[in-house]
């Protein structure tokens, strides 16, 4: 059984980064936003993943195989979420120091700014 309070709080995270994505017109805010959506996702792999008074998935006295399926926490959301951690980690230190860039070559982080790099 999903928590609902967890389920909640990983797609309210998701559309407060949709939000903040669209309305926003600074730089900043909008790597903070896409942030949001990407903790948001992680919050829902980790809840789909989880299991109600679940055990870890090791198969020994404790947990034969007929009961596994129904106790054991699958590891595979989890094992995705950190994966995606750090490539989140990454992909907001390059849209931080792209940036960077662009404040140092208009001295502004408004996107109103940018309108020539439009195709």
């Amino acid at each position: 059984m999903i928590s609902t309070v967890v389920l909640a709080t990983g797609l309210t995270l998701i559309l407060i980064g949709i939000w903040g994505m669209l309305t926003h017109r600074n730089i900043l805010r909008i790597v903070i936003a896409f942030s949001l959506i990407s903790t948001g996702t992680h919050i829902l792999m980790v809840a789909i993943g989880y299991v109600a008074s679940g055990t870890a998935p090791i198969i020994d006295r404790g947990l034969s195989t007929t009961e596994a399926p129904m106790r054991a926490v699958d590891p595979i959301p989890s094992a995705l979420a950190v994966t995606a951690i750090v490539i989140g980690l990454a992909v907001t230190a390059i849209m931080l120091a792209f940036a960077i860039r662009l404040y140092e070559a208009k001295k502004t982080l408004s996107i109103d700014a940018f309108t020539e790099s439009k195709w």
